[in-house]
This record gives structure tokens, C-alpha cells and sequence, in this order.
């Protein structure tokens, strides 16, 4: 029953909800390690998804389902930063996303990821004006394949696939000796008036 309620279930399923479609008595978390078990080493696994659990293709065979897969959407620059500082630093406010990025976060890049549902609003924080913050949901895990935000890639991860450029970050290296450039100075001469 365990098995039949996870493959049919397009979205993970926790072991409450489990246990609440079986007859009284029965052990949904033991059935789903008897399934993990069973799973193993095939063509789909039992995977764990924050708190829940799911039918997924399994990782070495991803790429047969390459042609199934449809972009709807691509997100913005600002989103994908967002998600991103949201992701590394739940749970965060607005205000320190935008002092991480810089710049200031519009509302439609947090509503677009609200809407995705790959972030949500997470609990307030015990400040002054008492902000929301955001944390990342289920669906972001399950999107990506993670279990939990703990599994996300580290910066050598990140380096080792290209995704960071080795270059030390700004700030770190003198910008120049000190003395003026020589060209600036014969610059001036140019405009001076007659």
C-alpha cells in the first residue's frame, strides 16, 4: 500500500499522511525502509525529501529522461542570486538579502519565487519591526534532488564545476603603486587654455 501511495503521488508524501490511508496499526516507516531496500540499485529509488518521501528515477539514469523534461521559465539574474542567499542563509529577512546583493530585491523576484513555490515565508524574527524571513520549501529540495539544505554544493564544489571563477575576491589586490600615471599628466597639457 506504502508503494502504491508513493508511485501514484506526484508530490513527496510524509509518513503521518502514510500511515493515515493504512489500516490501523500498521508501520508506514518500516515499509518504507523494506522499499528502500528493495529499490536499491535500480532503475528508481525511495528518496527522502525534507521530511517526506518519494519515487525518483534513479541519479546514474537521469539522462534518459533529458528529452521529458520542459523549460517553462527561466529566472532572472535577481532571482537566481535571491534564491540563492535564501537558500545559504536561511532562514533570512529582505534586509540582509539586499545587503548581501547590494542592490535592492523588487518585490516580483520574491513573488515569482514565492509563486514557484521553491521558497516560502518562514518565521519572525525577534527584532525590532519583527521581519519575516525565508527559507526554502520541499518542492526547491525535490527540484534539485537534496535532502535537505545541508547537502547544497560548498565553494569547492561550486569551483570544481566551473560555477565560481578563481579569482580573489575584490578588494584583495592593490589597484595601483601610488603614483600617478604619466599619461594623465600629458593629458592635462591638451586642454590647457592658451
Amino acid at each position: 500500500m506504502v508503494e502504491a501511495v508513493l508511485f501514484a503521488s506526484a508530490e513527496p508524501v510524509t509518513i503521518g499522511d502514510l500511515e493515515a490511508r493504512m489500516p490501523h496499526g500498521s508501520d508506514a516507516a518500516q515499509a518504507v525502509e523494506i522499499l528502500q531496500k528493495r529499490y536499491e540499485g535500480r532503475g528508481v529509488r525511495v528518496v527522502r525529501v525534507g521530511e517526506a518521501w518519494a519515487i525518483r528515477t534513479a541519479p546514474d539514469l537521469g539522462f534518459l529522461m533529458q528529452k521529458e523534461t520542459v523549460e517553462t521559465r527561466k529566472l532572472s539574474r535577481a532571482a537566481i542570486e535571491t534564491l540563492a542567499i535564501v537558500a545559504y542563509h536561511q532562514p533570512c529577512t529582505r534586509a540582509e538579502i539586499e545587503e548581501i546583493r547590494g542592490v535592492s530585491v523588487s518585490r516580483g523576484t520574491i513573488d515569482q519565487l514565492l509563486e514557484m513555490e521553491w521558497i516560502r515565508l518562514g518565521r519572525r524574527r525577534m527584532t525590532p519591526g519583527r521581519p519575516v524571513t525565508f527559507v526554502v520549501t520541499p518542492q526547491f529540495l525535490d527540484h534539485f534532488g537534496l535532502e535537505n539544505a545541508r547537502d547544497l554544493p560548498g565553494l569547492k564544489e561550486l569551483r570544481a564545476a566551473g560555477l565560481l571563477e578563481n579569482r580573489p575576491p575584490p578588494g584583495t589586490i592593490p589597484l595601483g603603486d601610488g603614483r600617478e600615471d604619466e599619461a594623465d599628466e600629458d593629458q592635462t597639457e591638451l586642454f590647457e587654455e592658451e
